[in-house]
């Protein structure tokens, strides 16, 4: 009787380990791939551990990589607030915000230009001699 008895329980412990390390595994792997570039996995293992340093940086990289530079931006000053010796961060707050000034700058100059104006240049398809003015 006894002998059964420990299988039974040898059974049930057995069982029951993996159903105990399975959030951990969860976010183990949430983390890996969250350094492997996933969005979403990223803001899983957030939720696990809000103030681990190297899951927001690898959230940043992967929200720049997505193109989504407003958001890398957000996520680095967080991660600057939270854990100010990172190294790398103000780089990267530095070329994020560049980017994103770029993006709001003219590309192309105006045609017309005061000084265009002020030389005396027509911008008329007709004659001079048959123009009014």
């Amino acid at each position: 009787m006894r002998r059964w008895a420990w299988i039974i329980e040898s059974a049930a412990v057995a069982c029951l380990l993996p159903s105990l390390a399975a959030p951990a595994s969860t976010v183990n792997t949430d983390s890996e791939r969250c350094r492997a570039g996933s969005i979403d996995a990223c803001y899983d293992a957030i939720r696990w551990k809000p103030s681990d340093p190297s899951l927001l940086l690898s959230l940043g990289d992967a929200q720049l990589r997505a193109n989504r530079a407003k958001d890398a931006l957000r996520t680095y000053q967080r991660l600057a607030t939270l854990a100010p010796n990172t190294p790398g961060v103000g780089a990267k707050i530095s070329a994020v915000e560049a980017k994103l000034s770029a993006k709001h700058a003219p590309a192309n100059p105006p045609l017309r230009t005061a000084s265009a104006d002020a030389a005396g240049k027509r911008y008329s398809n007709a004659a001079p001699e048959t123009q009014s003015h």
